[in-house]
Formats: structure tokens, sequence, C-alpha cells
């Protein structure tokens, strides 16, 4: 049979079942569009946490304490680098500087009559402030009572706080402090890169006079404070060496190689390690929501071999016409695969376009950059293509095989 007149054929039934059409289209577009929609939007969500983690600090190496069996993002576990650490990875070659990360415990944060609860503080050094991340004001000094926010953190009293207000910060062991904000900051040097997905409010103290966790130095045997994390600036040309030195010192010379506690093993990460394993998490996520869009693949397909199996039954009188004047089985079966065909790829044809829109409304939504995935949108078109195809193939064989002389008597 001539391949457009077999078209021509198609398209025929298909208009004389307008409706049937329309609603076995509409599942197949559902299903296309839907696994175009999760597809861009985890490709979008991907860009832009990824961009987020490349754009801060790709110089920085950031060294911490995390237990071995941990699968996830690395979760920091207790202070184990004691100040002569901190010294000695501040003399390693390549570096600029260490910045030095630990918590402390708090009750509450006053600002006026309005007081907030807050279990902790962050207490750091002034390094980890750098003209970008300043929204106002400045960084703090050490040795002083001065407090930084982070802008969420000075948005939370019921009237924002601004540089030069005073506030009261309640500390453990019924220790208060009486604190000066000096500067509003949108993000700080030290901070791991993972922490920006959901920045909450913070709250930004010196380590002198805040600070007080102490070990005991296994080294020079003496009483130091101790951090949960490090952060080592690096030399932008040399942070993989860099990085390659800080590991070696850690796992040979380290206090925290001595302090770390059982199960638990020393991490010394830069920005594209974060990036890898961010994407990793990303990927397998969106693969296995697109894989539950699938499903309305599977649906459409049914609804395609339900409407081809219906059309077979009523085209029984026609089928045995068109072999009583010399069709094949072959062209027969021809027919109706081009049909589920066309059936298939007008729901991946009407399905892009859905699916981009209502992914590129969701980005807007979650406010995220809008981002494709082509590999992805091909294959679910392609997909969609297949499967008109696929479900067609069984009532396609169907039709090929009714006998003429039955199919002349049906009624």
């Amino acid at each position: 049979m001539d391949p457009r007149e077999a078209v021509r054929i198609a398209l025929r039934s298909i208009r004389s079942h307008k409706l049937r059409s329309t609603l076995t289209v509409v599942g197949l577009v559902i299903g296309i569009a839907s696994v175009i929609v999760f597809a861009t939007f985890g490709a979008s969500v991907k860009a832009e946490v990824i961009g987020d983690i490349e754009g801060s600090s790709a110089n920085n190496v950031y060294a911490f304490a995390t237990p071995e069996d941990d699968e996830g993002f690395d979760q920091v576990i207790q202070p184990v680098f004691t100040e002569r650490d901190v010294s000695a990875l501040e003399s390693l070659s390549g570096v600029t500087n260490v910045i030095p990360r630990g918590t402390v415990d708090a009750n509450s944060l006053t600002f006026g009559n309005d007081t907030i609860a807050r279990q902790r503080v962050t207490a750091t050094t002034p390094e980890t402030f750098d003209e970008g991340s300043v929204v106002a004001g400045r960084g703090f000094r050490s040795g002083t009572s001065e407090v930084v926010l982070n802008e969420r953190a000075a948005q939370s009293f019921d009237e924002n706080v601004t540089v030069g207000d005073r506030l009261t910060l309640s500390l453990a062991e019924n220790r208060t402090a009486e604190l000066t904000v000096v500067g509003i900051v949108n993000g700080t040097e030290g901070q791991l890169p993972v922490s920006d997905f959901a920045e909450g409010s913070r709250v930004y103290v010196p380590v002198d006079p805040f600070y007080r966790t102490v070990v005991e130095s296994p080294s020079v045997g003496v009483r130091q404070r101790a951090y949960p994390q490090v952060t080592v600036v690096t030399d932008p040309t040399t942070t993989e060496a860099t990085r390659a030195a800080v590991e070696s010192y850690l796992r040979e010379e380290s206090d925290a190689r001595e302090l770390l506690p059982q199960g638990a093993t020393l991490t010394a990460r830069t920005s594209g390690d974060f990036v890898a394993q961010v994407a990793s998490v990303i990927e397998r996520i969106t693969r296995f929501v697109t894989g539950v869009a699938v499903i309305g693949l599977v649906v459409g397909a049914i609804g395609i071999a339900n409407i081809m199996l219906v059309s077979v039954t009523e085209r029984t009188r026609e089928i045995g016409v068109m072999k009583a004047v010399g069709a094949r089985n072959r062209d027969v079966l021809a027919l109706f695969l081009v049909e589920a065909g066309l059936l298939g790829t007008i729901g991946a044809v009407l399905a892009l376009p859905v699916g981009l829109a209502v992914g590129y409304a969701a980005t807007r939504y979650a406010e995220v950059t809008f981002a494709l995935a082509p590999a992805w949108i091909v294959t679910a078109v392609a997909v969609g293509v297949v499967v008109g195809v696929v479900a067609g193939l069984y009532p396609a064989w169907r039709a090929a095989r009714v006998d003429p002389i039955d199919a002349l008597r049906y009624e």
C-alpha cells in the first residue's frame, strides 16, 4: 500500500471519531508533558544550585570531621581542629588564610522589647567577611562585643535591625552579652557551600571572647580552642595542590587525627566536590520523579491500544472489503500501525510545548533559572511516538488476521 494512501485513510479514521481520538491524545499528552515538566524542573534546579556552589569561593578547601558511613551531604560532627592545627595550616604553601568556625550555645536574642529564641550563634574570625558579602556596615573586630547578622536574621524581629543597634544575647550558664550590630551580610567566606541551599537566620560573633570550646592539644599538651570546621583559603592557581597538602597534614600531623572520635574521618573538600555530590543527588531525584511520570505514558499507551481495538471491531466489514479487492495482510497491518503511530506523533508534538510551558511556569514559581533537559525532552517525544506504534501492534495484528469471508458477513 502506498504510504501516502495509508496516512490519508488513517487521518480519515481519526477525524471520523474526533472525541474518542482527542481523549486518547490528551492522555498521551499528559504523560509526555509530565516527563518533560519534571525533567526540565530537575535540570533547572540542578543548574541553579550548581551555579551557586561554583560561584562561591572556588579557591576554598573545607576541612571537617564526618561519620565514615555518611552517604549524603557531609555533616560536621564535633570540634577536633585545635588552634595549633589552624596555625599549621596557615603555614602551608599556597594558603592565604584559615578561617575557623564554631558554635556558641545560646538561649535567646533580644532587640528592644522583642525577643526571639536562639539555640546557637556562629563564632568565627573577622576574615570571614569580605567586601562583596557586606550589605551594610563592616565585619566585627576580634576581642570586641560586636555582632554581624545576615539579612534574614536582621529581618527576624518586628522592626528590622540596622547597623548601630544594640542586641542582648542570652548565653548558656545564665550569661548575657550586650552586642553592637556592626554589619549586615548576605553570605560569609568560610561557610560550607551546601549551607546556601536553605539559608537561615545567622548571627556571627567573634571567637574572642565568646567561643569557649577547648580541648587539650595532643601535640603541645595545653588546652586550646577547638573548632568543628576550618576553611582554608588558597591561591586560586594552586587550589588542588594546596588541598593535597591539607589532606596530608590532617592525615599525618594534625591534632585532629588524634582527637577524632571512633567511626569518623577527616574530610577536605572543595566546591567542585560539593558540585559533584549535589549533582548526583539531584539527578537521582529527577530520575525517580520522572520515572513516576512515565506511568502517564503507560496510561496513554493503554488508551491507544483500546481505541485501536475498538476501531478494528468497528471496521471489520471494511477490512473484509479491502481484502476482497486484493489488500494483503501486511497492508492491513501497516494501515492500523500508521493510525496508531499518528496518534502517538500528534500527542508527542502537542505535549512538547505544553511540557515546556508548564516547566517554565514551575521554575518561575520556584524562583530558579529555567534550563532545558534536551536528552529527556528528545527521549520523551521519541517514546511517545514509539508507544503509539507499540500500542497499535496487537490491534493491527488482529486486524490483519481477520478472515475476509467472515468480515463481509459481519454486521
